[in-house]
């Protein structure tokens, strides 16, 4: 006879992680009623589409903008469609999401820890930002999960046509993104090394395929120039002609990761911690994350796809050698990282003990970020004060409230004030 006990606490520790995996889902749908959120790459995107869509000098700012065309191309449809609003925007960010999570767990099949794995996502707070954002990074998100779960599918089918979807694919997300270079690199060395036998018979087979392979290669480096790799690669070697070091570059992107793994912001903690321990902290944390994801992936026996641990490989060094800093380049790996460690046993007391314990902690922290987000989106006042740092406060103000609350208000910019006459709704 079965333990009425043990089955009540089973069934409660499997309905309770649902019942909050729904009430994220609430939060992230009524953060689509937030104002239009301001960024300084997203009043670019709008800019370019306003150049594409009513014209502009040749030699204005947003003509030569180097920013990749496949988030203008959503922003051209919807205005286009009259859906050019912050809801919409919003709204096909968490599709977008909710698409990309999808995939992931096809890919992974993480079984009993579907929960696990998409708390672990929706709590993050660089997910939870940049879920209310219109940026890039959602839709990248899709179009590179997806190209991982097509070429993942084509192994076990080898249908020619789920090889096509990938490479499609991985075109949108280079086409959103510059750094889908690394999408591409993973799926011809997913190529090489998965089908190194039946390479050559894969060629003759598939001539036509390969050829357009070729052809496209061929044409990213002819077109190079009007894909933005010419500034890229420009942008990298004038940061280090300014004095940027490779050793500062390392330090911001170790911080990013712990930023990531700890869920939350370095900006956050540091006024708590010593001033000459905080920042070397979360250095010092972030090499040893790195080097316990490079162990999950690349070292400790997994079912992990060859074509995601290439992917994972070239993104993390092509970002370790770029010479900004920001969490938010992270934000597309999130879902990749958060399954690999869903899907670790934890077996030993001691490694349970710590992993409730950075649960607990990263969940409240996200659960912090989730809130904070929803009480900006709902409270004008509040979003205007305090939305990047109350940088565009006065512009949102004078949409808000016809006018900026403050007396220390002196410049209001014209073209930030027009894309929130036009969108912020």
């Amino acid at each position: 006879m079965p333990n009425t006990n043990t089955t009540s606490i089973n069934r409660s520790q499997v309905i309770f992680p649902k019942i909050l995996l729904y009430i994220l889902a609430a939060f992230y749908l009524v953060n689509c009623f937030t104002p239009l959120r301001l960024h300084v790459d997203m009043i670019r995107y709008f800019d370019i589409k306003d150049c594409i869509e009513y014209g502009c000098a040749p030699d204005s700012t947003a003509a030569l903008d180097y920013l990749p065309y496949g988030y203008t191309v959503l922003l051209l449809i919807l205005s286009k469609t009259g859906l050019l609003k912050s809801f919409t925007l919003v709204l096909i960010n968490c599709l977008y999401l909710a698409g990309s999570l999808y995939l992931v767990k096809r890919i992974f099949e993480p079984a009993n820890r579907t929960l696990l794995f998409l708390m672990l996502v929706l709590l993050n707070w660089t997910v939870i930002k940049f879920v209310a954002h219109p940026l890039s990074e959602m839709q990248y998100l899709f179009f590179s999960m997806a190209s991982l779960y097509f070429f993942y599918r084509y192994t076990h089918n080898k249908k020619l046509t789920t090889l096509i979807f990938a490479f499609v694919f991985g075109g949108l997300a280079f086409l959103t993104r510059t750094v889908g270079i690394a999408l591409a690199a993973a799926l011809v060395t997913g190529l090489l090394w998965q089908y190194r036998k039946e390479l050559i018979a894969l060629i003759r087979k598939n001539r036509i395929l390969i050829g357009i392979i070729l052809l496209a290669v061929i044409g990213v480096v002819v077109f190079s120039k009007q894909l933005g790799l010419n500034h890229y690669t420009g942008v990298m070697s004038r940061q280090f002609d300014d004095g940027l070091t490779l050793k500062e570059i390392l330090e911001w992107h170790f911080t990013e990761w712990t930023e990531l793994f700890v869920n939350t912001s370095v900006v956050k903690v540091l006024p708590y911690l010593p001033a000459t321990i905080g920042k070397p902290l979360f250095v010092i944390a972030g090499i040893g994350f790195l080097i316990s994801m490079a162990y999950l992936i690349f070292i400790r026996k997994t079912t992990i796809p060859f074509v995601v641990k290439a992917y994972l490989f070239y993104y993390i060094i092509l970002m370790f050698n770029w010479p900004f800093y920001d969490p938010r380049f992270w934000v597309p790996l999130v879902p990749l990282l958060a399954v690999i460690v869903a899907m670790v046993p934890f077996r030993a007391p001691a490694w349970k003990v710590s992993g409730i314990a950075f649960l607990v902690v990263y969940g409240a922290l996200g659960m912090v970020a989730l809130g904070y987000m929803t009480y900006t989106s709902l409270n004008k006042e509040v979003m205007a004060r305090r939305h990047a740092n109350g940088v565009y406060r006065n512009e949102y103000e004078t949409v808000f409230f016809g006018k900026a609350q403050t007396d220390t208000a002196k410049h209001i910019d014209p073209t930030v004030l027009n894309i929130l006459k036009r969108y912020n709704k």
